[in-house]
């Protein structure tokens, strides 16, 4: 599988704080890889690193452009989407107008896609996003990347603070996504989503990928589960 976008040695910072020292990574065309980890490992900032979002220093290539010291609306032109954990929806304009300023001329994904994809954002389509419920807004932010056209998207806990029901349609959906060819890196602390979509999975902890493999291969992998994802 070539790698869609790969990243070697990337160290990034907060202020002068070193947060990453040096992670190595490869996501390939159409692939699910998720990023496990304890809080404080690095694996937003990986993701804010991804996106131009702070400062970094290494080689990141997306289909072979240096992502390295390019803007974040660059980036995003490029064909990568971004869904922080805040979500960002805008609340006060309805679900249609939240898709429609994400909207990119020429895109393989229009606004019908979206409401294909994620029926109750149809449904909801004159609603205003601040009323809609967790699961909704998630659904939502990740219906207005789509519009942007990305063949990778990076989606920092998707299925955070949503009930098991409302987490199954996302994966649902996520496999949907993945099935039209869109790559994803999740980051994920239980990895619930991730099995889902039975993804690869890469351990971070102390800043740097600790782990890279098959979900199957980590459970059995004690050593990696106890240093770098047990908690107390």
């Amino acid at each position: 599988m070539s790698a869609l976008l790969r990243i070697d040695g990337l160290r990034a910072w907060y202020g002068a704080a070193q947060v990453l020292h040096g992670v190595n990574l490869a996501i390939g065309e159409g692939e699910a890889v998720a990023l496990a980890g304890r809080n404080g490992s690095g694996r937003s900032t990986l993701a804010k690193a991804i996106m131009g979002l702070v400062r970094c220093e290494g080689d990141m290539r997306y289909r072979g452009v240096q992502l390295v010291g390019m803007r974040a609306f660059r980036i995003a032109r490029l064909g990568i989407g971004y869904v922080p954990e805040t979500r960002d929806v805008f609340p006060t304009l309805t679900v249609r107008e939240n898709l429609v300023l994400g909207e990119r001329t020429g895109a393989r994904f229009a606004i019908d896609d979206a409401y294909r994809l994620f029926p109750s954002l149809h449904e909801r389509s004159a609603v205003k996003a601040g009323a809609l419920s967790g699961g909704e807004q998630q659904m939502l932010a990740l219906a207005r990347t789509l519009m942007g056209d990305p063949s990778l998207i990076v989606i920092d806990e998707p299925g955070e603070g949503l009930a098991p029901r409302v987490i199954e349609q996302v994966a649902q959906s996520l496999a949907m996504l993945r099935s039209r060819g869109v790559a994803m890196l999740l980051i994920e602390e239980r990895l619930t989503i991730a099995r889902m979509l039975n993804a690869r999975v890469a351990v971070m902890g102390h800043g740097a990928v600790q782990f890279d493999g098959a979900l199957d291969e980590l459970t059995r992998r004690e050593d990696v589960v106890r240093e770098w994802l047990a908690v107390g």
